[in-house]
């Protein structure tokens, strides 16, 4: 069984870690899957090549045996489904642990990606300085509902689960902001997250791969 996903040749996160192939890597690095990553570069996601792999010429793709899929939620979760250590063995804390997949994605990430999209587009706009109040205050929403179902747990389902690993990416895209410093647990659960050897791998892959293309430029 071969497994291939495609990523940024250059990614625009600059190697952070933020790029939604580290979701996938992630995921195969805690299940201990082996797999091997293509390389595009903008210009060949947008070709009918990679178009018939992710209609919407983003990345991640993932292809297994014939299996193609794209969006991140989608792997990830066949991933877990199809081998140990990312969804608990009781059904009921499996299905709960799926529908934090779902929270990460429908319902924490929509507002933390405005607020960054924002801040990185609308910087120079006329109305960033009062938009931007606002769109701290959704994001603040959900990490204090975020953080009181969290509460002094270690995971957020039954010991980690793709769950967490979907709501760790997401908590990602915000560390550098300030707005996790009033919620302790949700810092520590994100620091707890990182220190996984599975993200340290995947992390260490997406960043080899990121300093080989720029210097290859």
């Amino acid at each position: 069984m071969t497994v291939t996903i495609t990523a940024f040749e250059s990614s625009p996160d600059r190697g952070r870690g933020l790029a939604r192939d580290m979701r996938v890597r992630w995921a195969l690095e805690e299940v201990g899957q082996p797999y091997e990553v293509r390389l595009l570069s903008f210009a060949e996601m947008k070709e009918p090549a990679h178009l018939a792999l992710q209609p919407f010429g983003q990345i991640p793709s993932y292809e297994e045996d014939g299996l193609v899929l794209f969006e991140t939620g989608a792997i990830v979760l066949h991933i877990a489904s199809r081998r140990t250590g990312l969804l608990p063995q009781d059904e009921a804390a499996r299905k709960r642990a799926v529908a934090w997949m779902f929270a990460a994605l429908n319902t924490v990430e929509p507002p933390i990606v405005e607020h960054s999209m924002a801040l990185v587009l609308e910087r120079d706009k006329p109305w960033f300085a009062a938009r931007m109040p606002m769109l701290e205050q959704r994001v603040d929403q959900r990490l204090e509902q975020l953080s009181r179902a969290l509460g002094d747990a270690e995971w957020l389902e039954c010991g980690f689960s793709a769950g967490d690993l979907m709501m760790v990416s997401v908590l990602l895209r915000i560390r550098s902001s300030g707005l996790l410093s009033a919620y302790p647990n949700l810092e520590a659960y994100l620091a707890r997250g990182e220190a996984r050897p599975a993200y340290q791998r995947a992390f260490a892959a997406q960043l080899t791969a990121f300093e080989r293309s720029r210097a290859e430029r």
